[in-house]
Formats: C-alpha cells, structure tokens, sequence
C-alpha cells in the first residue's frame, strides 16, 4: 500500500523543474542552469466561520420603476342569508321586480297593484320572509265580495258558498301563502264534498291546513286522521274491529305519506295499519247530518300488528307516527312539497339536503319551503303552469276588484278546477292544467274579470298609437313581465290598424290588447 503510494507520489506533476538556458556574461554566451516554476493558482477565501466557497453574487438589475403592489384582496361577501337557514344553494342574482313576480304567484296568487315593486324593494330574504312569516289574522284588502248585488257575508247560506268564501280570501287575504299552502294540501290529502256532502265539513278541513301549512307535517298528519271530513271521505268511520276497512290506511301511505311502487310497504302493511286505524265512529242526525265524531275504544282493533316490521298494540297515533317515521317519507315529503313550486325535480344532492333538513328540524315545513323559496332552481328555472283557481284569483287581484257572483265557480270548473271538488283522491293532475278545453275556459276566465275594465266602442275613444295602446293595455294588468315574442306579437297586432282607424275601431284594440295579454301563454304561467 505505502509502495502505491509512492508511486502515485512520484506520477505527481512537479511545480518547478531545472532548465537550461543561454546568457550572455561578460560578452560571451554561456549555458547556466535556471529553476523554473509555475505560477499558484489562487485558492477563493472561505467564508466567516465555514470551510465552502462563497456563492455566487448576481449584479442587480438596473434601475427602473418600482413593482406595482397587487390590491388587497376583496373582503367575503355577506351571507346570502341572515336569519333563513337552508343548507342548499340561494339564489344570489337580481332580485327585482320580475322575480317578485313569479314568488308572488307560485306562493300565493299573484301581485296587487304595486305589490310587485314593494317585495322586490325588500330583498329577496324578506320578501320571502314577509310571505313564510306572517302574523296576527290575515287582513283582507280590496272591495268586499257580492253576490246577486248582495253582501257575501255567510258561505253556508249561499248557493256555492264554500267556494266562494275560499276564492274571496285567495282573492283578498293578506295571508298570501297561507291560502296557497291550503289550496296544496287541499290536493295533496284530496278530499272532495261530492262524497261528503257537508259543506262545514270540508271549509273546516281547510283550517286545518291553514293551521299547519307552515308547521308540523305530523302535527298535520294526526289532524287530518282524526278529521270528520276525511273520516267521511275515505270511510274512517266505517273501519271497526271484525269489520276493517282498508281505504283510509292505504291512502295514508300510498298518496299522503310514503307513495306507491317504491318498497315502502307491503299488503300486509295495509291491513296492519288500518286495523291500527279502527276505532272511530259518528252520528247520524236528521236532518243536520253526521255529528258527534269520536273514537270508541270497543270498536277498536286491540290486538298486536306488525307495521313495517314493528310489532305492538298499535293505537290510530301509532300509526301516524310509524308513517312520519319511515325511512322513505322524508324523500316522499320533499319531491311531492317541491314539485308545487319548481317544475324540475332537485338535483340527488339537493334533495338529500332537504331531506336531513325536514328530519332534523322534527317534520317541520316551514324550513324546508324556505330553501326551497329562496334556491336558484326557483328563481332561474323553468315557468309553471298556474292552477286555474290561481289565474282566476291572480286577475281579480291584478285588476283590485271583488267578487260579484257565483259565476267564479262554474268559471273555474270549466278551466278544470273547482274548489272542494278534486277529481279523485290524488288531487288533480297539474301536468294537464291547459289543453283545448281548459284554455277556452281561461278565455273567459279573463273575459269576465275585465267586465268593467273595457272600453264601449266609440268615436270619442281617444287617438294614440299602436305603441300607446299596447303600454296602455299592459298597465291595466300592472306591467306584468311578457317575453319578447309575445310582445312581438301584440305589437304586430297593435300595428294592423291604420292611423286613421275610427275612434269606435280603436277602443275595440284597446279591449282586445287587453283579453290577449291576460290569456297570453306569458300570463297563464310563472
């Protein structure tokens, strides 16, 4: 080892080395011996305290304008909502009159003179609030109704009279939504006086519903179950111990709580509950009619049933509760609530949400309408066919005048919606609200609410022009908001009569302007 070393040693190049070279000394040439060494490289300085060479120093750049300071970032948007809490997404667009609009028909009957530009000036958190939030009693606005010239003052006293008291007060209350959420659980728990045949009975019902639209769904549940119309309707007063019947337990399920064909009960959970359900009975009493409902203990099925796999001595408040609790009755709550005011079905994650929400807040309504009022989904999606009760109230309302006959009710039958009489016990059919029957319904419809509003042909009706007319007929129904098309349309009308056109001709344009854009498709939805 120390022989290869050595070795390396003496391969080792030597710095100097002995050369020969001529001089001159003395004036003669002579050969000396001169060492001859190679210049050190220079080692680089270590820097203070470290064995390493010092990095590399850059030059600056030269001088030149200082960066611009990026602007500190905006600070959060406030919450879309304050006091409403909706786990989905809000609507954070303008909420302006158009908007307005469409909350003021799909939650409730549409804006009186005004009303439209007053909701908007709120915000959409409190105009939304102004409708899910009311107090006191509902104050009516507007001319008192007539009938036959008369003071409509007592709906069982009159021809009719239940649906009249019910339209004045969609028509009047101030209680908006109120009436709107009545008019949705009057189809969602069907219940129609052909078969019950008490007028007091069925109005009676509507105060359930407008006792509980905004509040406990089981609350509402026990109400409408132990409710003597609904005891009629569905032969609740029929189901007795040895003699059950069926009819009212499996509606409870299929149309009320849980729907059909999605495995949420069995055959045997129809007998099980409606013996659950036994129990009730009333008086027959000539000539006022069924009175004195009650629940009597020995017409009661006592024994043990099995109900969703739950086995006990179930009472009718067992039942409604094994319903409400369901795994599947929130899902059926929420699509069914949704679909009577946004035409689209919610997104799978939307829907879960307001399904934990429903569940979470104890059945409650209120919560989940609220979400559902202020999402994008309602705001931005699709329109809506309106009911055919909604339209008629809708243009009573617009126009700020009362009810003055009967005629409302065969009106609106004809437009395929009478009040208190749904077609069946699944309500109606709100996919089939306008077709060639129903919209000449509607014609007149809008044809009797402007009795009064039109003008009588005559050559002293002033001059204007076409463009005059049309904004003139458009403020009689309060500007509602019409698309481009359909104002294309009443234009192009508006424009067929020559300038010369005698005064007589120009108020029957004025009156046409008017029918049109109330039986427009603008106007039959929102």
């Amino acid at each position: 080892m120390a022989e290869e070393l050595k070795r390396k040693k003496r391969r080792k190049r030597k710095r100097c080395r002995i050369v020969k070279k001529t001089k001159v000394v003395d004036g003669r040439r002579k050969v000396v011996k001169v060492r001859k060494c190679r210049k050190k490289r220079p080692k680089p300085a270590p820097a203070p305290g470290t064995t390493h060479p010092p990095a590399v120093v850059v030059a600056p750049p030269a001088p030149g304008p200082a960066p611009a300071i990026p602007p500190p970032p905006p600070p959060p948007p406030p919450p879309a909502l304050k006091t409403i809490v909706s786990p989905i997404g809000v609507y954070t667009g303008t909420f302006g009159r158009r908007q307005a609009e469409r909350l003021l028909w799909r939650a409730g009957f549409g804006p009186r003179p005004g009303q439209a530009e007053a909701l908007a000036a709120l915000g959409l958190e409190a105009a939304v609030m102004s409708l899910t939030r009311p107090a006191g009693t509902a104050v009516m606005d507007g001319p008192e109704p007539m009938v036959g010239g008369l003071p409509f003052t007592d709906p069982f006293e009159e021809w009719y009279g239940d649906t009249l008291y019910w339209f004045d007060r969609m028509v009047r209350s101030r209680h908006q939504l109120i009436e709107r959420l009545a008019l949705v659980f009057h189809d969602w728990w069907a219940t129609s006086n052909a078969a019950v045949g008490d007028s007091e009975l069925t109005v009676t019902q509507t105060n359930i519903f407008r006792t509980h639209g905004l509040g406990s769904f089981a609350d509402m549940t026990r109400a409408i179950t132990t409710d003597p119309a609904m005891l009629l309707f569905l032969n609740g007063i029929e189901n007795r111990k040895g003699a059950i019947n069926e009819n009212y337990g499996r509606e409870l399920m299929e149309l009320f709580t849980l729907g059909a064909d999605r495995g949420a009960y069995t055959e045997t959970d129809v007998r099980e509950l409606s013996r659950a359900l036994s129990g009730w009975r009333a008086d027959w009493v000539f000539p006022t009619g069924w009175q004195n409902f009650r629940w009597v203990e020995t017409r009661w099925d006592a024994g043990t049933k099995t109900v969703f796999g739950k086995t006990g001595a179930f009472g009718w408040e067992d039942a409604c509760r094994l319903v409400i609790e369901h795994p599947l009755h929130a899902s059926f709550f929420v699509t069914k609530l949704w679909s009577y005011f946004i035409p689209v079905a919610p997104s799978a994650d939307v829907q879960a949400k307001l399904e934990q929400l429903y569940v979470s807040s104890g059945h409650q309504i209120r919560p989940v309408l609220e979400a559902i009022l202020c999402c994008p989904e309602f705001h931005e999606g699709p329109r809506m066919v309106k009911p055919a009760a909604v339209y008629a109230a809708g243009l009573l309302r617009a126009l700020d005048k009362p009810i003055t006959g009967e005629h409302w009710v065969w009106l609106t039958e004809g437009a395929g919606q009478r009040l208190y009489y749904p077609p069946d016990v699944s309500g109606w059919d709100d996919k089939r609200w306008l077709d060639t029957n129903t919209i000449r319904a509607r014609w007149d419809v809008a044809n009797y609410a402007l009795q009064g509003s039109t003008y009588f042909p005559s050559n002293d009706y002033p001059a204007e022009t076409p463009e005059q007319a049309l904004a003139k007929a458009r403020a009689v129904w309060g500007d509602p908001h019409l698309t481009s098309a359909t104002v294309a349309s009443l234009a192009e009308f508006a424009a067929t009569f020559p300038a010369d056109t005698p005064g007589w001709v120009r108020a029957q344009r004025q009156n046409a302007l008017r029918q049109l854009i109330a039986a427009s498709p603008d106007y039959q939805t929102c």
